[in-house]
């Protein structure tokens, strides 16, 4: 006799982990640089080069990249650019975690930088993590039973989500500019934003393609340095080999856009207007596939006595898997801008989601937008000033009836961002934010581990009457009853003239011994 057992690989999700720190630096402005008299506006980014456990803490190392948009504080005032980068290492205090692989689930900063003298300036960073951990595990189901004596078996029909493929990877963006007609050519690089934007994922034959949009803003000096921007969308697709994968499976894609850089570059006549665009794509796949199962519940023979252990296994059904977006439309009156505003040169957005909670609707979130904006002043001693303020938002990721026990995974991104003038001391943000989500169900059973088999009870057996007549309860069918006086569910269909093995609480059935002559 042995067992058939098929394993099934899948993904087990432990705790997230909240943190937040705070950088404070001095920085010395470079002897190649002029001289600062404003500072216009700062972002910083965080790059992740270590995460590991050490002990009961989760040491975190990388790099906080900074850019500095300042009006220098010559004869002639201009505007200039500081960037830098400032290294940390967090220790962050977890409990267990010592199988599981860490990674940063959502990470937002805030930077701010200020004037001490000309030549110096005092920098302030926060850094908020969103740490996630994850391990494999595999889960061995008994789907079967060989054995040289006849056994009676009953299969359970389960729908399975299973691990297929996981896998991190990087996808290498490479795209150009061409400065329309009516710009100058460039002299000097000063500000550079590149964003993703409207990501979309498919799954082909062991590949996963990509399909996106990169938002590309550069601000720059002329040749005969006057400044100026473009702000342009730049479409790219691509594929990275994944084996194993296909266009029926389900995926949950976590992906993050790092490493940018604009550079100039000459066009077929010799001139500098050309950009060359590069992002590096990161991305952290889990790909399943669904398996529908026949799993063994129940066993009995007629000839020996069958007993059997078991344990208790979660696997895990799909729910959902979509994408939803939230629109967000907001009418600011800013009266510390009146008359200050001509134009709205460049927009920033992140999302900060602070209450996330599962209802039986489906996920609510309540979350903060987070914009700033880069924008021409009327003063042309000082031409550019910036905004940053908050938009609270309401998000339901619709999943009716959703149970209260599931695992969820969640990443969001700001798919969309305007802001424009509404009259002299107000404007307008209209955003799209854009939530994927992929939620999977618990399913608790019992897997059969073993199986004993003895000799009948020869005297206890002819003791039991030979014919039965029952009366069928709650919670009972042919299957129980078939094992409970040693038959079949085929005999009992074909005493009682059955059409199929459908009984309710109440019918009376006639149960006949198997061995009886006279079946």
């Amino acid at each position: 006799m042995e067992l058939i057992r098929k394993p099934i690989h899948y993904t087990k999700e432990g705790k997230r982990t909240f943190d937040q720190f705070y950088l404070d630096e001095d920085y010395n402005v470079p002897d190649a640089k002029d001289d600062v008299q404003r500072i216009i506006q700062g972002n910083a980014r965080v790059k992740t080069e270590e995460i590991r456990l050490v002990e009961n803490y989760v040491r975190i190392t990388g790099k906080v990249y900074f850019q500095i948009l300042y009006v220098t504080a010559s004869g002639d005032p201009k505007p200039a650019v500081l960037e830098g980068k400032l290294p940390f290492e967090e220790m962050v205090y977890t409990e267990g975690g010592e199988e599981e692989a860490w990674f940063i689930q959502n990470v937002r900063t805030e930077f701010t930088a200020s004037v001490v003298h000309s030549r110096k300036l005092s920098l302030r960073v926060m850094v908020e993590l969103e740490l996630g951990r994850e391990r494999l595990e595999d889960e061995e189901t008994t789907v079967d039973i060989e054995s040289d004596v006849p056994v009676f078996t009953k299969m359970k029909k389960i729908n399975l989500l299973k691990l297929a493929v996981t896998k991190k990877d990087t996808y290498r963006i490479k795209e150009e500019i061409t400065l329309p007609g009516t710009k100058e050519s460039i002299g000097q690089i000063l500000l550079t934003d590149v964003d993703s934007r409207k990501l979309e994922i498919r799954l082909g034959q062991d590949e996963v393609i990509l399909r996106g949009d990169l938002l590309v803003f550069c601000m720059y000096l002329s040749e005969e340095e006057k400044a100026d921007w473009i702000s342009q969308s730049v479409p790219y697709e691509g594929r990275i080999a994944c084996e194993g994968v296909s266009d029926e499976m389900y995926y949950y894609v976590h992906h993050a856009l790092e490493d940018t850089l604009v550079d100039i570059r000459m066009d077929e006549d010799g001139e500098m207007r050309v950009l060359g665009i590069e992002g590096t794509l990161n991305l952290r796949m889990n790909i399943y596939e669904e398996e529908e199962m026949e799993i063994l519940e129940d066993l009995y023979s007629l000839e020996q006595q069958c007993g059997f252990q078991t344990r208790p296994a979660v696997y895990e059904e799909l729910l959902m898997q979509n994408q939803s977006k939230c629109k967000v439309a907001e009418r600011l009156s800013l009266p510390e801008l009146k008359d200050d505003v001509l134009q709205i040169i460049h927009s920033r957005g992140s999302i900060q989601a602070e209450h996330v909670q599962n209802t039986a609707e489906g996920i609510r979130i309540e979350g903060i937008l987070h914009v700033s904006f880069l924008y021409l002043r009327a003063d042309d001693m000082e031409p550019y000033g910036s905004w940053q303020g908050i938009v609270p938002f309401s998000h339901l990721v619709e999943c009716p009836d959703m149970p209260e026990e599931v695992c969820s995974n969640m990443t969001c991104h700001v798919e969309q961002l305007m802001v424009s003038l509404a009259g002299s001391e107000a404007v307008e943000i209209k955003a799209v934010l854009a939530f994927d989500t992929f939620i999977r169900r618990a399913v608790p059973t019992e897997v059969i581990t073993e199986v004993e088999m003895k000799p009948l009870d020869r005297e206890e057996l002819a003791a039991r009457p030979g014919i039965v007549g029952h009366i069928v309860q709650e919670k009972e069918d042919l299957w129980s009853l078939a094992k409970k006086y040693m038959t079949t569910a085929e005999g009992i269909r074909e005493v009682n003239g059955l059409e199929n093995d459908a009984v309710k609480p109440g019918d009376k059935l006639l149960i006949f011994k198997e061995n009886m002559s006279i079946l």
